[in-house]
């Protein structure tokens, strides 16, 4: 069996993990033990095969023997690029379903279980094909069949209105990203005279053209990585979904829209230095954004959906570094841009997976999704409170974990063509403050995240006593010690990650430039490991002294109340309020509602802050509301009666043979 049959088949064993559910009563939980074993097996056999690809062993086209329209066939291949990307699908393919046996059994969800369970294997299979499909219409059909079954894996809860006008936005948006793809498609055949994704002839796809393939790329990839202003659809979408399907959706969908940008690229004959100026300025924009409109957040999924954007954007910086170098014969700037993109889509799998997964742990304990209904909730959920501050401090970009290595070669990147002397690249250079602002904006959020959660005493009554079921406290700790392994195992990653580049453009392997040779992680890595060390004495040292005799306990200063209560701790919103006010611009900024207190003796005081998404609220939400209005007055159209829409069907085809007949007769 060749690897591309192995990777395949394991892709296949996910689409049909939530078929044998669909044939046994909604009371048992034997379907949903299948699916989960399904999908492990499945999970387990693709990351055989894909870090086979990666360690460099052949994986040639698979040719399913039939063809979907003229001039395409129905080809699926994978090289270390793919692989790159089906590490994580493959991952969370075994993680997330193990976690939803906890957190959404079939006994407790009777009505949504089996839906759930059927599109999620329809999904994660359907993403493997996107990224082994080597033909556009193939592509096209395996994207919306991803589309389709993440809508309705959203819309799980769709007994509730939030959630269903999330999917609507969310549709609505992912439709539109295919139809600019479509486009993309339809172009690429007619210009090279094939719909095969193979490398393109300069003869074939002039500058012009490609320019325009760009564009239609990088927005119709835009909508599903979610770059800004093409993200309004995440963070309701990503906060409505249960939490092991936003822990798919954010570490692994968003990035099949990195991985069809840079297939993309990888074919182009060449590249100009503009497409790597804007895809780093639109990278640049979308991680401030995002980061900015994350500080806000009351909802703690919405804060991680914002985050994501961010972390979206750090990759969109990388890739774009990668594609200026290449424009410019700088094989160090590309190298090292996309190694960083390649790594930090893989950090960002882990830590983000980590941190929607230890949220779900939360919200199941909690019964919220408000920050400022949570608090001390650490005693409770010990395992998940270390798991999450381990994700917070990796989204954080802060060493020795894995998002301190992968953000340092992007930022090594970027240094080096600031420092090239070129005044043209002066304005790339604006990307590293930008990133140092985006850090800082992260390091803060998660501060407040993790202090309004687990610190302090709980501001509200739960209904019951909070507590962690083993079942998903389990994985996020595995996700957890993953996250310092890569930190720590970056220099044994290197050759990964150069091959993942070379495949992407492969000029770049003749160079005989290294990742090493530019990027010394070995230092990286022993500076990660002090870190631990020291962390680890520290740890020791403070539970030695806790518990020596005479060491003793009592409650916080009190600021000289006599009755403390829970509602006088500082809550998520006011720190985000306040670092919104002093540090953003209005418009991403919090909303602000307040009643100050006023006299000797208040009796009133009032305040509250909320973070909507600007583009969706003044941009799309606007757009939306007039089309509707406008489309309403067609209702009459729909009568519903089939004899009407045959009716419809008939003047539609009568149509189309008269317009071809006519354009015969005239091209005659």
């Amino acid at each position: 069996m060749t690897v591309s049959a192995l990777l395949v088949g394991a892709s296949l064993l996910l689409a049909s993990s939530g078929i044998p559910g669909l044939f046994y009563p909604r009371s048992r939980a034997l379907g949903e033990r299948i699916a989960a074993l399904l999908s492990a097996a499945g999970g387990v056999l693709g990351l055989g095969g894909s870090l086979a690809v990666l360690a460099g062993l052949p994986a040639p086209g698979l040719s399913l023997g039939w063809s979907i329209v003229p001039r395409s066939g129905a080809v699926l291949a994978a090289d270390p690029l793919t692989a790159a990307f089906l590490l994580p699908l493959f991952l969370l393919s075994v993680v997330a379903p193990v976690y939803g046996l906890s957190y959404w059994p079939q006994a407790e969800h009777p009505d949504d279980g089996q839906k759930l369970r059927f599109f999620f294997g329809l999904l994660t299979g359907s993403m493997a094909i996107v990224t082994m499909a080597r033909d556009g219409v193939l592509f096209l059909v395996a994207w919306e069949t991803m589309a389709l079954s993440a809508y309705f894996l959203v819309t799980t809860e769709d007994r509730k209105e939030p959630v269903r006008s999330a999917g609507w936005t969310y549709l609505i948006a992912t439709h539109t990203g295919t139809l600019v793809l479509t486009a993309m498609v339809l172009l690429l055949g007619r210009s090279t005279g094939s719909f095969s994704w193979v490398p393109w002839e300069e003869s074939r796809l002039p500058a012009g053209t490609s320019a325009i393939v760009f564009v239609l790329a990088l927005v119709g990839f835009g909508f599903k990585a979610g770059l800004v202003p093409l993200h309004f659809w995440l963070p309701g979408a990503h906060s409505s979904a249960p939490s092991h399907v936003s822990a798919v959706l954010s570490a692994v969908m968003l990035k099949m829209g990195v991985y069809g940008f840079l297939r993309i690229t990888s074919l182009m004959p060449a590249i100009p230095s503009w497409w790597g100026a804007v895809t780093i300025v639109a990278g640049a924009v979308t991680a401030l954004t995002g980061v900015a409109l994350a500080v806000g957040q009351g909802d703690l999924k919405r804060l991680l959906a914002y985050s994501s954007i961010e972390n979206i954007g750090i990759v969109y910086v990388g890739v774009g570094t990668a594609l200026l170098g290449v424009a410019e014969g700088q094989p160090a700037w590309a190298l090292l841009g996309l190694a960083g993109a390649i790594f930090h889509v893989w950090n960002h799998s882990i830590f983000k997976a980590l941190l929607f997964l230890s949220a779900g742990s939360v919200v199941h304990a909690s019964g919220t999704r408000e920050m400022d209904r949570m608090g001390g909730l650490l005693p409770a959920l010990p395992r998940t409170g270390l798991a999450f501050g381990v994700g917070a401090a990796a989204v954080s970009g802060l060493p020795p974990l894995n998002g301190f290595v992968s953000e340092w070669l992007i930022y090594v990147a970027l240094f080096s063509i600031w420092t090239h002397g070129q005044p043209a690249f002066a304005l790339v250079g604006l990307a590293i403050p930008v990133l140092a602002t985006t850090g800082a904006l992260a390091t803060a959020s998660f501060v407040k995240v993790f202090g309004t959660v687990f610190l302090g005493s709980p501001r509200s009554a739960p209904g019951a006593v909070p507590h962690e079921r083993p079942g998903m406290a389990r994985p996020v700790l595995a996700l957890a010690a993953a996250c310092l392994v890569l930190g720590l195992g970056a220099p044994w990653l290197a050759p990964f990650l150069e091959r993942a580049a070379f495949a992407w453009r492969p000029a770049l392997a003749k160079t005989g430039i290294r990742i090493l040779e530019v990027a010394p992680l070995g230092w990286i890595s022993v500076f990660g490991l002090f870190l631990t060390g020291s962390l680890a004495v520290g740890l020791v040292a403070l539970r030695l002294v806790r518990s020596a005799e005479g060491f003793r306990t009592g409650p916080t200063w009190d600021c000289g109340y006599a009755a403390p209560t829970s509602r006088m701790q500082y809550t998520g919103r006011s720190l985000g309020q306040w670092l919104g006010e002093q540090l953003l611009p209005r418009r991403l900024g919090p909303s602000v509602r307040r009643q100050e207190p006023r006299g000797f003796f208040p009796v009133i005081a009032r305040f509250s802050a909320s973070t909507p998404d600007p583009f969706h609220a003044r941009l799309f939400a606007p757009v939306f509301s007039s089309w509707a209005d406008r489309l309403n007055r067609l209702r009459w159209l729909q009568q519903g009666r089939i004899g009407i829409y045959l009716l419809y069907i008939l003047i539609v085809l009568v149509g189309l043979l008269a317009w071809s007949a006519v354009r015969q007769r005239w091209g005659g």
